[in-house]
């Protein structure tokens, strides 16, 4: 089975499950085409993380391919341009892109075809064209002015001067001669070879920071996936520089109410949710960053039990509060760096006939990231680097070769150490907050796959708390009585896909949300 955002990735990724393949072939496969046509949501110039279920080692591995910054991206060298923060577009906010790292790591370890193989629907529909869907549509449109600004992006997306309308066919013959390029030669056509220096030669005539040795260097990580008990589901998400502990945390304050009879989308439930997030949400503004550069301990303490009885005693059940980051095992930091709420995300989960699982996530960040197309190479840069901050001494403050705050988070619920549910939300801040809603709805209110990521959700937009529409406006009030501020959420709420394990049966069952255009199928 498997669940991407877009109905040809999916049918891309289903053909390989198809022919004998590894879940791992099909979420690569996938990807690719995702990277094609999705592009305001992802692409080659984007990062990418994932989590590997690997039935022969019955083991969980996690991929980090996040990129780092150029080894001259220094405080000084911005505060000597007179900046005061990071800019959030542009050729400043733009890291090594690590996807087609990430897919390289990803088929060397798993895979049963090479990247040849795996980029050849991607490089079929970014030479032929494929047919803009609707979301899609809607998303291009409004990045319309942002596309015009650069010459290279409105001459790629922008054909005669606007952006594709649904059901229209949109082709990159471009980005099809870089992705023929990568099946030749393989990733280091785009760290060592001719890509590299293509979009190292455009970023440095734009006056950015990057050169030929921060790609060359460029290395995914294989890491340990981070993980806590939710009434007795272990639930995996990625360590830092990702948020994964945010949602961990959340649960964790969760776990010590009985959820489940406070009913689904109710006020007590919700005023729990909010609550759990604000915590949680102090402690990423606090300390999240490259794990190198993290308070030694932090995070462990994060995610143990005894910080969560410790952070639970300060909710309120009647009235919303302000609160400020934990102690973190003696290690009291209240930094400001709120994070940027920006995030254009694919989320994909595969799982084969063997028992192999794969949840993946790949994002540009922003909308077309950084609204820079690399020269005549087709590849959108995403400007991942707007996660940094400037503020002296926080631990995410810009530096050579470093890991940016990353809000992409996949996500994995074991029982009894095999998988049950492999899902993700995108959408920036919002993965964590959702990720925490997701699993409440599958434990403690014994939704399917598909309700799970259906039901109506909530998140933070700075001080508002957001609700869709299918939260009931007796709910709202009591919200809002409780010190709330509420607002709409009709899309914001970002896109779920997930397919659940039935451990008796071994039946798959897919979801794929109605907010987004995508399709979960298996055979």
């Amino acid at each position: 089975m498997i669940a991407t955002s877009q109905v040809l990735a999916s049918a891309a990724g289903l053909h390989v499950l198809q022919r004998g393949g590894h879940a791992v072939d099909a979420a690569v496969t996938a990807a690719a085409v995702l990277a094609v046509v999705e592009p305001s949501m992802n692409g080659i110039g984007g990062d990418l993380f994932a989590l590997v279920y690997d039935a022969g080692t019955r083991q969980v591995y996690g991929l980090d391919s996040c990129g780092r910054s150029g080894y001259r991206a220094t405080p000084e060298e911005f505060e000597r341009r007179g900046l005061s923060g990071i800019p959030g577009s542009g050729p400043l906010a733009v890291t090594v892109p690590g996807v087609v790292e990430g897919w390289h790591q990803l088929l060397a370890r798993f895979g049963t075809m090479g990247l040849a193989a795996a980029l050849q629907p991607a490089i079929g529909y970014a030479r032929e064209g494929f047919p803009v869907q609707e979301l899609m549509a809607a998303d291009w449109a409004l990045n319309q002015d942002k596309l015009a600004q650069d010459p290279a992006a409105a001459k790629t997306f922008l054909p005669g001067g606007r952006a594709p309308r649904e059901a229209e066919v949109f082709a990159n013959p471009n980005l099809a001669r870089s992705l023929e390029h990568i099946a030749t030669d393989g990733r280091d056509a785009f760290y060592t070879g001719g890509l590299a220096e293509a979009i190292v030669a455009d970023i440095e005539a734009r006056r950015g920071l990057l050169e030929l040795r921060d790609f060359t260097d460029h290395r995914a990580d294989w890491v340990e996936p981070i993980h806590t008990s939710y009434r007795g589901h272990d639930v995996l998400e990625m360590p830092p520089s990702t948020q994964g502990f945010v949602a961990l945390e959340m649960l964790n304050l969760m776990e010590g109410f009985d959820v489940g009879s406070m009913g689904h989308n109710s006020a007590d439930y919700l005023h729990l949710v909010s609550e759990a997030k604000k915590i949680a949400f102090a402690d990423r503004a606090a300390c999240l960053a490259d794990r190198d550069a993290m308070p030694k301990g932090a995070l462990a303490a994060l995610i143990s039990k005894d910080y969560a009885a410790a952070r639970r005693a300060e909710i309120d059940g009647r009235q919303a509060a302000d609160y400020a980051p934990g102690s973190m095992g003696g290690r009291v930091r209240s930094l400001d760096f709120a994070g940027q709420d920006l995030g254009d995300t694919i989320y994909l989960t595969v799982a084969d006939n063997h028992g192999h699982v794969v949840s993946f996530v790949q994002s540009l960040f922003g909308a077309f990231g950084a609204g820079i197309v690399a020269g005549d190479t087709g590849i959108t840069l995403h400007n991942r680097g707007a996660g940094f901050t400037l503020t002296p001494g926080h631990p995410n403050r810009v530096g050579p070769h470093k890991r940016p705050l990353h809000t992409l988070v996949p996500a994995m619920i074991l029982k009894d150490g095999r998988p049950w549910v492999s899902f993700g939300v995108m959408g920036g801040d919002n993965q964590a907050q959702a990720h925490a809603q997701l699993v409440a709805n599958l434990v403690d209110f014994g939704m399917n796959i598909q309700q799970a990521g259906e039901a109506a959700r909530i998140r933070h937009l700075g001080t508002s708390l957001a609700l869709e529409s299918g939260i009931t406006s007796d709910v709202r009030a009591a919200l809002e009585a409780r010190g709330h501020e509420t607002c709409e959420g009709r899309g914001l709420m970002g896109g779920f896909q997930g397919i659940l394990i039935d451990q008796q049966s071994g039946v798959l069952m897919g979801g794929s949300d109605v907010r987004k255009d995508g399709l979960a199928i298996g055979w």
